[in-house]
């Protein structure tokens, strides 16, 4: 990377954000400019290694050179249409989306929230349609410490008060559940269940992965029940854990697969609702639509994404990396770690509250060049681009073993 010319310093952009965007962010004083790869550069030049990945949106890394042409192919050609029109990728993208997934149908939508909100609409008229529950009596059921967006709707089914408060009145239409416990959510289906909404790894609860047989016991309890499995996969997916989706650790369909972050590239919004032809056929036209969902370029971008991981290397670096950091991680566990949970390249790090909260590890960290972003007081998620070389996951963890040591000492 060639270093940007440098106009504004990192702190006057920064002090000029402040009197003109919404404050419904607190990021790490880090002001980037150029990225590519696994490493990004700020306006005066200084490189980071990015460590959390746009949360997975930037699974094949910062720029990556085969979806940079893909976008510049269809950017001389067609963008937008709206769906009042076909256009020529459409097609393709969703057969190989499909046939990736093993399921049938694809509703192709713009953000994560979009999908989940789709989701919720598709199997509440299935739920009306199919399963004959009585108009407005259908359900949902959740679980609890859950993070799917942060639409009106979808905060009414958090129990994060951060999301919720100030918000109402809320949605109804949802039971909430505790995660990682069958019991609980048999105890909440009943006859107007319309659909169970899980994530099979929760991502902002801090890489929260349920017991072996969890996955299989909520796809069992929705046949039997008889509603829909739905899984959201919009962090989890595409390669990150070691797998194309988390559910496949336990050879899991769900009736429903909700996508998006790395299926965009890191180029341009992506997501989409992946379903069985039964059900995703409830909607009609005119019932449920989205001006950009399923553009040319989008349907270009996500195209060329899953080429990648159909060769499945993403999913192999994942799995391979992924001892790799369990491995460095483990050595520091009792070192200022308290703890971790991880699948592939994805794990959330309970910090010793005493050397220092999330934030401050991560802001002692961006001073060794490590981004990572913190989440629930001391915990820390590293997550980085499926790229990354078994050197810069050892630097990554190197930087981590010192910034620890240094919190210790200030204790």
């Amino acid at each position: 990377m060639t270093a940007p010319a440098l106009t504004q310093t990192s702190d006057e952009l920064i002090r000029a954000e402040a009197p003109v965007l919404a404050h419904n962010y607190h990021p790490l004083p880090v002001v980037v400019a150029r990225a590519e790869g696994t490493w990004v550069e700020d306006v005066e030049g200084r490189r980071y290694l990015d460590m959390l990945a746009g949360y997975s949106a930037l699974n094949f890394g910062h720029r990556n050179p085969v979806l940079i042409e893909a976008a510049h192919r269809q950017l001389d050609r067609l963008t937008l249409t709206s769906r009042a029109f076909h256009n020529d990728r459409l097609a393709e993208f969703a057969r190989s989306l499909a046939e990736l997934t093993g399921l049938d149908m694809v509703l192709p939508m713009n953000t994560g929230a979009e999908a989940v909100e789709s989701a919720v609409k598709v199997a509440r008229k299935w739920a009306y349609e199919v399963k004959g529950v009585a108009p407005d009596r259908a359900t949902i059921v959740v679980a609890a410490d859950n993070f799917h967006g942060r639409t009106t709707t979808i905060v009414s089914f958090s129990t994060d008060e951060t999301a919720r408060a100030g918000f109402g009145p809320f949605t109804p239409g949802f039971r909430i559940v505790p995660y990682n416990d069958l019991a609980a959510l048999e105890a909440a289906v009943d006859e107007t269940t319309a659909a169970v909404l899980i994530e099979p790894i929760q991502g902002e609860a801090g890489v929260v992965i349920p017991a072996d047989g969890y996955l299989t016991g909520v796809r069992e309890l929705t046949r039997r029940k008889g509603c829909l499995f739905i899984a959201d996969e919009i962090q989890s997916g595409l390669g990150r854990t070691g797998t194309t989706l988390a559910v496949d650790h336990e050879a899991v369909v769900p009736d429903l697969l909700l996508l998006g972050k790395a299926l965009g590239g890191g180029i341009v919004p992506v997501s989409a609702v992946v379903g069985r032809r039964d059900v995703l056929e409830v909607l009609r036209p005119g019932e449920h639509g989205s001006t950009f969902g399923g553009n040319p370029l989008a349907a270009a971008v996500g195209s060329a994404v899953v080429e990648l991981l159909e060769t499945g290397e993403f999913q192999r670096r994942a799995a391979e990396l992924g001892v790799l950091l369990r491995e460095g991680l483990d050595a520091l566990v009792g070192r200022g770690v308290e703890g971790f949970r991880s699948r592939g390249l994805w794990a959330g790090v309970d910090i010793d509250p005493a050397i220092g909260t999330g934030r401050e590890i991560s802001e002692g960290l961006m001073r060794e060049g490590v981004l990572v972003k913190d989440t629930h007081g001391s915990t820390i998620r590293l997550a980085p681009p499926l790229t990354i070389t078994g050197e810069e996951l050892r630097s990554a963890l190197g930087a981590l073993e010192r910034v620890l040591a240094q919190g210790a000492r200030r204790v």
